[in-house]
């Protein structure tokens, strides 16, 4: 009976999620394109052929990747931080949790403006600060390694408290009965935070990582505002990658490709990270 409670929920996510999938997987079968007049004509798998020999594809592959897990490590070691520190009982808690949440409710283009502006060279704050003490400018943004790097901070900037929410939640679950049992008996802070904290919170962290997983790894927008992809591709995402071949060059049929490819990258680094966390449960409790 319980079945029924959630096939509202999951005829929702049918519609919205699982028939596009459907529809791409089936245009990367055949050819899409305005050039041909938007005829789907079957083109026996040479989409999926073509993705074997494109380096920029496998290029944007490694760097979506690498995107992806650095920004969410460093996203997730900052939001327990924060998290625990909005945990305690300070003055002015709310006000506190308020502002801390800003970076998240801004929209990403925004943001994403905002920090191009920043590394903007020579007329950013970064630059001014480094003139102003006889440095040379940066070109944060003209440089292919800086730029990278420009990109995950203001990754790291804008999602972390987006995680750090969700850790919140799940601290506040946790009874101070058990760290007060824990300390009575001779256990210390920094032992009751791996042996009662991070335990319990494994459910969310991995709600979160979850989700951060899946729009780090479809970041498109913050890219896309702050260097477009480049200098000289070394920014440039799947997504950005797919945007590309279905605005610039009309290439629909390859575009759906590269989705339904990102979409099954996914989901095998979803389930990786799945296996890890579980195995590192099974670690942590023997």
């Amino acid at each position: 009976m319980n079945i029924f409670y959630l096939l509202p929920a999951l005829t929702l996510i049918t519609i919205t999620f699982g028939l596009p999938i459907i529809r791409y997987f089936w245009i990367s079968f055949h050819a899409s394109s305005l050039l041909t007049g938007l005829e789907y004509i079957p083109n026996y798998g040479s989409n999926w052929l073509r993705i074997i020999g494109d380096d920029r594809f496998w290029r944007d592959t490694i760097q979506t990747l690498r995107f992806t897990g650095v920004s969410v490590s460093i996203e997730l070691i900052i939001a327990i931080l924060i998290a625990l520190l909005l945990n305690q009982k300070l003055r002015g808690r709310g006000v506190i949790r308020a502002i801390s949440f800003l970076p998240w409710a801004l929209p990403t283009a925004v943001m994403a403006l905002g920090w191009r502006w920043i590394f903007n060279s020579p007329y950013g704050p970064i630059d001014q600060l480094l003139n102003l003490f006889g440095f040379a400018s940066l070109n944060i943004l003209s440089e292919p390694r800086l730029s990278w790097i420009g990109t995950v901070l203001a990754d790291v900037w804008k999602t972390s408290p987006f995680i750090s929410l969700i850790l919140l939640a799940g601290l506040q679950t946790i009874p101070n009965d058990l760290y007060e049992a824990f300390i009575l008996e001779g256990g210390t802070k920094r032992q009751a935070f791996f042996r009662i904290t991070l335990p319990l919170l494994e459910p969310y962290i991995l709600v979160s990582l979850l989700f951060r997983v899946a729009q780090a790894f479809g970041v498109f927008d913050l890219i896309q505002v702050m260097t477009g992809g480049g200098p000289a591709g070394s920014t440039e995402s799947l997504a950005g990658y797919a945007y590309l071949n279905a605005m610039r060059f009309l290439d629909f049929g390859y575009s759906a490709t590269i989705i339904v490819f990102s979409f099954i990258v996914l989901i095998l680094v979803c389930l990786i990270g799945w296996i890890t966390i579980s195995n590192s449960k099974r670690i942590l409790s023997s």
